[in-house]
């Protein structure tokens, strides 16, 4: 006798990621859309987003990604992150019973507040985990103007 795994909702998330694919379908993170499924992204990489009191932290899960692929970019408060998992050998696909592990492109876009030290953030790939540290800047305080005549 051999287990089968039941996923109930398999079907309908498999459905949703096809319909993503072909542009169908708006995906909408639970913190809002971050504009990356684009249609030259074969998967999305989950993604932590905490704030620190002097920094934010973006943890995305990369396993199987090298991290000198990784593309990080800082343009108009839009950091973005893009690369690709690739197989080293070829793999015959016959005889799989399942395949889930995506390969592919994929591009994630973040806004990032006004308060985001963007000249000096930092990247770091670790076991497969991406942590990128975007420090605070102090805001500008406000200051009085003169007005001559």
């Amino acid at each position: 006798m051999s287990l089968i795994r039941y996923e109930p909702f398999n079907i309908l998330n498999q459905f949703q990621r096809e319909l993503s694919r072909l542009g169908a379908w708006n995906s909408h993170d639970e913190l809002g859309d971050d504009n990356s499924d684009v249609s030259v992204s074969h998967w999305r990489p989950a993604v932590d987003i905490k704030e620190e009191d002097n920094r934010f932290v973006i943890f995305a899960d990369l396993p199987g990604v090298d991290p000198q692929q990784i593309e990080l970019t800082m343009e108009d408060g839009v950091l973005a992150i893009k690369g690709q998992r690739v197989d080293e050998k070829e793999e015959e696909r016959e005889g799989f019973k399942r395949v889930e592990r995506v390969r592919g492109t994929f591009y994630r876009r973040f806004s990032l507040p006004d308060t985001a030290d963007s000249e000096n953030i930092h990247a770091h790939g670790k076991d497969g985990v991406l942590e990128i540290s975007v420090p605070k800047q102090e805001k500008l305080k406000p200051r009085k103007i003169a007005v001559s005549h």
